[in-house]
Formats: C-alpha cells, structure tokens, sequence
C-alpha cells in the first residue's frame, strides 16, 4: 500500500519537474520526492503492513 502511494508521490513529483509546474513552497517537487522516499521506507520497514498482519494471524 505505502509502495503505490510512494509511486503516485513521485510520479507528481516528475510532473511538477517536468512541467515546470509554479507551486506554493508546500507542494514543490523536493517536497513530495522526500514524502515519496518516507513512505518507501515505511513499506520496506514493514511498519504499515495490514496484507503481513492479516497472514499471520492464519498461521497461528
């Protein structure tokens, strides 16, 4: 889940880039490259991850 978020963030982030799209200090391409690579840890971290938490509850 957080991978796909993580997908979507930095493919507004090219775009904004790309286009060279004009935007508030909040929502510049940095900004939501740096969200896109926290939310890539967290899913590689394994700290939001309802599809593990749900298969371990079967093995038990």
């Amino acid at each position: 889940m957080l991978a796909i978020v993580a997908a979507v963030l930095f493919f507004l982030a090219f775009l904004i880039n790309a286009a060279d799209i004009s935007t508030n200090d909040t929502f510049t391409s940095v900004n939501l490259m740096l969200l896109g690579l926290t939310a890539l840890a967290l899913h590689v971290a394994g700290a939001v991850g309802w599809a593990r938490s749900r298969s371990s509850r079967r093995r038990r």
